[in-house]
């Protein structure tokens, strides 16, 4: 009886150790918790140097005044309008801007993100658009023969080879274009370049999106982003057709508070127009549009603007400044794919362009994997070692000065330059790619890192 009872003492006090213990480590572990950052969960990997620090070898800028008033003055856009009843209907439609700066960062309006609105589904369009893309066949049928055929069978199967967190999400829907526009404005980007065609045009996979615009440019408003053109080649775009291409989107767009415009040099403040595939064209074409004596010439009239060409081989550099444009964009996120996007020759053409009193904008992206549309082109694919490789080319392009900087792009999920949130997908059939082991916003978090970088280093530069 004496050796039963010491053991059930035994056990009671063991027990009421034991729960003690427990206690114990389950405080600190509380404790511990809350001094937990908030944002632990994107690493300091990316605070590193992809780059050596190479010493600048760019011209400095000729007048940092007026550098400097173009980085204070290229979000202006209050200015007096010819058209003031288009400014009136768009007001009375416009949500208010929300006061947004507790919770995201400030944009940047001198980083330009490419943007397409060509999605759609069957709640809000009846059908799904672009996300259904056919699989492009090679030029060559003996290689071609070697590859599937059809189109993409959404939701589960689309043209892509990531896959949204919003899903096969529609264009037209509200929802999703707030979301894109407090996604691009973490990011502290500042200008959305929109994917433009004219009204009853559109991309052999799409429909006409230019209805749209209204909607995008109220929502971009709303977030305080601005919105500029992107305008893609369709048939049979010249001189003439871009005169009045230039003329419709000033006279309906120009009036609203979210249209960019960008405060030049000499203190003017111009639209600005990234114009695609414009090598397709011939200089003397350009010419007629673009520079004082042309015959259908568009300088000095207030439907002046700024006109970027796409440059692609290094003899378009010359083509390019032939043609009147005023400046020159790269575009592809391949480094190493053309001449513009091998970041070694950016230089280069920094130099040349600063001798020519032309602007030189680089174009950035993640990576480039496009095999979901083009199932031969693997060759092509850059991958985006965890952010490495996106920021490699925001390196390279820092080390060049730019007045601008374009990213390439916030949600051409084709070709998987998307910094779009994504989500990791599987089906019965397809493996989508993701951003493990970081989270879906991790491409945001980096675009906003070099937004802040890159400020910081220009008041350098204007020093």
């Amino acid at each position: 009886i004496l050796n039963y009872d010491i053991m059930a003492r035994f056990r009671r006090r063991t027990c009421i150790i034991l729960l003690l213990f427990i206690l114990f480590i389950c405080s600190i572990m509380m404790a511990l918790k809350t001094l937990r950052p908030d944002r632990a969960g994107f690493g300091d990997p990316f605070g590193l140097g992809l780059l050596p620090e190479l010493q600048q070898q760019t011209v400095h800028l000729d007048n940092k005044q007026n550098s400097l008033n173009r980085v204070q003055g290229d979000t202006i856009t209050h200015v007096n309008n010819l058209h003031s009843i288009a400014v009136n209907t768009m007001k009375a439609s416009m949500p208010p801007v929300i006061k947004l700066e507790e919770e995201l960062s400030s944009p940047n309006y001198n980083f330009h993100i490419f943007y397409y609105s060509w999605f759609g589904n069957p709640q809000f369009d009846g059908k799904y658009i672009h996300w259904n893309h056919p699989l492009l066949p090679h030029w060559d049928p003996k290689i071609a023969n070697n590859y599937p055929k059809g189109r993409h069978n959404p939701p589960e199967d689309i043209g892509a080879n990531f896959y949204p967190e919003l899903g096969s999400y529609s264009s037209k829907d509200p929802s999703v274009i707030e979301a894109h526009m407090k996604q691009m404005r973490a990011a502290s980007t500042g200008v959305i370049v929109l994917s433009w065609y004219p009204p009853g045009m559109a991309d052999e996979n799409g429909e006409p999106t230019d209805d749209l615009v209204p909607v995008i440019l109220d929502y971009a408003h709303k977030y305080n982003l601005k919105v500029t053109f992107h305008i893609e080649p369709y048939k049979d775009r010249d001189d003439r057709s871009m005169y009045h291409n230039v003329k419709y989107i000033i006279d309906k767009y120009g009036g609203h508070p979210a249209f960019y415009r960008h405060k030049t040099s000499t203190g003017r403040l111009l639209p600005m127009f990234y114009v695609y595939d414009s090598y397709v064209t011939i200089p003397e074409i350009w010419a007629n549009l673009l520079t004082v004596s042309g015959s259908q010439t568009i300088r000095n009239t207030p439907y002046d603007a700024l006109f970027i060409a796409l440059l692609v081989e290094e003899r378009h550099k010359h083509d390019i400044q032939r043609s009147g444009f005023d400046g020159m964009y790269t575009y592809f996120a391949t480094n190493g794919f053309s001449y513009g996007s091998s970041h070694h020759n950016w230089a280069s053409l920094k130099a040349f362009c600063d001798s020519n009193n032309l602007m030189f904008i680089p174009s950035v992206g993640p990576g480039y994997i496009d095999t979901s549309i083009r199932p031969w082109n693997n060759h092509n694919t850059r991958n985006r070692v965890n952010g490495k490789y996106y920021e490699t080319a925001f390196s390279a392009a820092l080390l060049v000065r730019p007045e601008i900087i374009s990213i390439t792009s916030f949600n051409e999920w084709h070709e998987g330059t998307q910094i779009e949130k994504a989500v990791p997908k599987r089906t019965g059939q397809v493996v989508y790619l993701d951003y493990k082991p970081h989270k879906p916003n991790v491409y945001l978090e980096l675009t906003q890192k070099w937004s802040e970088k890159y400020r910081k280093e220009q008041e350098q530069w204007l020093m």
